[in-house]
């Protein structure tokens, strides 16, 4: 037997079997069952009291005592096995609602006996269904703790039940030492006070006792996080030193003239902190691969901006890649009047560019004349040719394949400086580990004029309030969005949903101008009423989430977020961001049916009580899990057996250093103590991962 003996060749598992579990746990091989962790444990060794049990006692408890009074009880759906448990403190009814005449007349009574299984309280009893009963006292208490695996009923119907798991594992792990071997070095075991390997996984399935658990999680849990580290830090290291990219040692006068005469406003700390990283970076003649994070309105396109006044200094073109065609036209319309004052070629490529528009942007791309491009995914078809590309900026990276990140790569003979950017603030404990292969910076510092956004919950009951509030600002002079949300499963009813809210909107605001946008809208008629918005000659803008990005109007300063229970904390928290973006004082009302889910209540509650796009991703994330913050793209790389990339921050942190230190000394692990190491990592990773890149 080996790790890659297909399951079928167990014991007691056989051809069918083996396909029923491969299709609903997804487990095939030793060693999927080597690591098809338990859920939780039954714990033995504790005897306890009837007299002690508290209305919600111990999921799962062991009592010492007698049965008395078994009486089949006929009820009109059928009958159960009744009977009455005793110890010294207290009765307790035990019932069997399956049970064989064999196993009635097999219940020992007045016998002292162990009884074992979930208690229940109702109309003040405590009651056991079908208890595990034991008469031997040393079964009854063994030392170890017994492992409960996930499972499912349609599993237990085919007798792949939690007993089958522990029989079926027990058995591999009599074969362990032949299994597995070791893979982390002597000094790392002793400096991070680790487990061994083996003894890991017998103390992961059938632990001692809770102390020899909590070791052997510890010790799985780093070595996971440990060999993601080293895999990513090798990437990086093998990017750093293998990957060139050209040198931008000069900031001439593109950057200083733009810094000097055109800056509209003074720069954050934060700002000036992130542009000195990036210009670190781009001195060295390897290329730079950079992690731009900042919340909504941080000023990251400022950053991008002069990004690509320093490439320009040093003679290269840049380009902006952004996910829809809105965010494009918005980050173009904001760099073209950010550069109306200067020479600067500035051109806009989507799939909606006219034929003559990109014959002009082609022409000029190869001839150099044009050096700042702003485009889609059009950017990157073959006709779209490069004099000399140093620096792609691509914006809300999570959205954008891999296969297709690296077309740019192949844009020019040497590899043009990454800059990534992302909106959607993800916890710092998720960046350090999903983005290793990147260096990370944070924009974590709004611009001074900006006042906090006032959040608001609010009901239907107070919806004659909420548009009252509206129309006193819209008396200032301040614009209002009105966002209805449209999920694809209930397209239709929502797109009802918006059309009646419009209705409502325009009744109660009839002597204002009212624009509406939505999905199902051709782009030309969606950018007219965009603009109709943003000019100011609409008060009011009616939308689905199309605004989540895209829409730039300083002068909102009320969004009203309808049916927000049904949005995302992250979606909630990018439609927040539309307002707030001038010197007035902003809200955010929430409107919510009266009746919220625990979850719901959460997300509403943390809007209200922060603005802070770090602190809302974490809830976000504790909520909803990794992947989906990541997007579907990235979700499976993030797909670990035992890390918690939420509770286990301090693990993560733990192995990137020692991974750091390790590759500091030792770059290609050629050291004799590092040499388990580097064969299992070659063995488990290389051919899986793409940036495998040791040899």
């Amino acid at each position: 037997m080996t790790l890659e003996t297909s399951i079928e060749f167990l014991k007691n598992i056989g051809t069918e079997r083996a396909k029923f579990i491969k299709n609903v746990l997804g487990i095939t091989t030793v060693e999927d069952l080597l690591t098809f962790y338990p859920i939780r444990y039954i714990d033995k060794s504790k005897i306890y009291k009837i007299g002690d049990l508290t209305k919600e006692p111990d999921a799962d408890i062991q009592l010492k005592g007698k049965i008395t009074d078994i009486q089949e009880v006929v009820y009109e759906k059928g009958k159960r096995l009744s009977a009455k448990f005793r110890d010294e403190t207290g009765t307790m009814d035990l019932v069997w609602f399956r049970y064989t005449n064999w196993m009635k007349d097999s219940i020992p009574l007045n016998k002292e006996i162990f009884i074992f299984g979930k208690v229940n309280f109702f109309n003040g009893n405590f009651s056991m269904p079908h208890p595990e009963i034991e008469a031997d006292e040393k079964k009854a208490l063994s030392g170890t703790l017994l492992p409960v695996y996930p499972g499912s009923e349609k599993l237990s119907k085919r007798g792949i039940n939690n007993k089958f798991f522990q029989n079926i594992i027990f058995n591999i792990l009599k074969d362990l030492p032949q299994l597995i071997s070791e893979n982390l070095p002597d000094y790392i075991l002793k400096s991070m006070k680790l487990m061994g390997r083996l003894n890991s996984y017998y103390n992961i399935h059938f632990p001692k006792d809770f102390k020899h658990f909590e070791a052997a999680d510890r010790r799985l849990k780093f070595e996971e996080a440990f060999f993601f580290q080293l895999g990513y830090g090798l990437k990086k290291l093998h990017q750093k030193t293998k990957s060139f990219g050209n040198p931008f040692p000069i900031v001439g006068d593109h950057f200083t003239n733009f810094y000097n005469n055109n800056l509209p406003f003074e720069l954050t700390n934060a700002q000036k902190r992130v542009l000195k990283e990036i210009r670190t970076d781009m001195k060295r003649s390897t290329q730079m691969n950079r992690l731009l994070q900042g919340d909504v309105g941080s000023g990251k396109t400022m950053v991008a901006l002069l990004t690509m006044l320093i490439a320009m200094d040093n003679g290269f073109q840049s380009c902006l890649m952004a996910p829809t065609e809105i965010l494009a036209q918005q980050h173009f319309n904001s760099i073209k009047e950010l550069l109306q004052n200067t020479d600067i070629n500035v051109k806009l490529l989507t799939g909606s560019s006219k034929t003559s528009e990109r014959k002009i942007i082609h022409e000029e791309l190869e001839n150099g004349a044009l050096t700042i491009l702003i485009g889609t995914h059009a950017i990157l078809e073959d006709k779209v040719k490069f004099q000399n590309l140093g620096l792609a900026i691509i914006d809300e990276q999570h959205r954008f394949g891999v296969a297709q990140r690296a077309k740019l790569w192949s844009k020019n003979n040497i590899p043009p400086h990454i800059l990534v950017m992302t909106a959607t603030p993800i916890p710092r404990t998720l960046a350090m580990s999903f983005y290793s292969d990147l260096d990370v910076s944070v924009i974590d510092e709004l611009p001074a004029n900006r006042k906090p956004i006032i959040t608001a919950h609010r009901r239907e009951k107070d919806r004659l309030s909420v548009y009252q509030f509206c129309r006193e600002e819209i008396e200032k002079g301040r614009q209002i969005y009105f966002v209805y949300p449209l999920i694809e499963e209930s397209e239709t009813l929502d797109y009802k949903n918006l059309m009646e809210g419009l209705e409502s909107v325009m009744n109660f605001f009839k002597s204002y101008n009212v624009t509406m946008v939505h999905g199902r809208m051709k782009p030309a008629e969606k950018d007219i009423n965009m603009q109709f918005f943003a000019s100011g000659q609409a008060q009011i803008m009616v939308a689905t989430t199309v605004i989540e990005v895209g829409v730039n109007v300083p002068n909102a300063s009320v969004m009203v977020i309808e049916s927000s229970e049904r949005f995302g904390l992250s979606q909630l928290h990018q439609l927040r961001g539309r307002v707030g973006r001038g010197a007035e004082q902003s809200y955010c009302i929430l409107m919510t049916d009266d009746k919220l889910s625990k979850e719901s209540r959460t997300r509403i509650k943390t809007m209200v009580q922060t603005n802070d796009g770090f602190k809302i991703s974490e809830v976000d994330m504790e909520l909803r899990g990794p992947g989906d913050i990541l997007g579907t793209q990235q979700s499976g790389v993030v797909d670990f057996k035992k890390l918690s990339l939420i509770e286990d921050s301090a693990i993560i942190k733990a192995s990137k250093l020692t991974v750091e230190r390790i590759l500091e000394k030792d770059s290609l692990l050629n050291h004799p103590d590092n040499q388990m190491m580097k064969q299992y990592y070659i063995r488990q990773y290389k051919g899986k991962n793409k940036w495998a890149q040791i040899s």
